[in-house]
């Protein structure tokens, strides 16, 4: 059993990339529940859907704490308290409820594994061409995301303003690009430390999502001596086997 669950998680088979795959539509299909019921009140089906998807992300949870062979380690990582917080937010909402949305810091560490980021490279053109980019974009949107979460978490039944999650994701966009039309304020000392926090990892964010659409940091030529394929974008050499490498750039003649 223990066997089966290793190769399905971290193995390189046809299933296991398709168990990946899975893993990571249901986690987007959990995260956008978290968001769409944030609009309105919470009936009996809605607590049912958020129980059977707790328990759900406990069996893959106890799965993975079966298979980590340091299991100490495991439990240090700021993912995992993450989705240990968002799986009590599923199964007993009332003891935090709207804290779902913090699963999707697993998303983002599923997207980062090499495994899945091989296979993506592998099954899609666009992926390959554009890696840098979807990279930073998914970044910047897990941090709009997540920060939104915590607005509304934090502030909603607090707040006048915090209506709903389109409310938080409002603020955090306006503070984030600093626009700041002061319609929505967060209230406390909670609320503006998480205001200091936005502005300063969300511009962080924000600009090396512009740097690498505009000024990417490598660019991609396959060096024909060894078929390296990223090089810095002003490289002469091949930083691998040394061979020259002509790497078109723009500029005055």
């Amino acid at each position: 059993m223990l066997a089966r669950l290793e190769r399905l998680y971290n193995g390189n088979s046809h299933a296991a990339h398709r168990f990946r795959y899975a893993l990571l539509v249901f986690d987007l299909a959990t995260i956008v529940f978290v968001v769409v019921t944030s609009f309105f009140a919470h009936t009996a089906l809605v607590e049912l859907t958020d129980f059977l998807l707790g328990a759900l992300i406990l069996a893959d949870f106890v799965a993975r704490v079966l298979i980590e062979k340091r299991k100490h380690r495991f439990f240090l990582r700021p993912t995992t308290w993450a989705d240990i917080v968002a799986m009590i937010s599923f199964l007993a909402p009332v003891a935090g409820e709207g804290l779902g949305f913090l699963r999707v810091l697993r998303t983002l560490r599923l997207l980062h594994t090499y495994q899945l980021l091989a296979r993506l490279r592998k099954d899609f053109a666009f992926f390959r061409r554009n890696e840098e980019v979807l990279l930073a974009s998914i970044n910047l949107l897990v941090f709009l995301f997540v920060t939104a979460g915590l607005v509304y978490a934090l502030q909603h039944g607090i707040n006048t303003d915090i209506g709903n999650y389109a409310d938080a994701l409002y603020f955090t966009v306006t503070t984030l690009t600093t626009t700041g039309f002061g319609d929505i304020t967060l209230t406390g000392t909670v609320g503006r430390m998480l205001s200091i926090g936005v502005m300063i990892f969300g511009v962080t964010l924000f600009l090396r999502l512009a740097q690498v659409l505009f000024r990417p940091s490598k660019v991609r030529y396959t060096c024909k001596e060894c078929g390296l394929k990223l090089h810095e974008a002003d490289a002469i050499h091949c930083k691998h086997c040394g061979a020259i490498i002509h790497i078109e750039t723009e500029g005055e003649a």
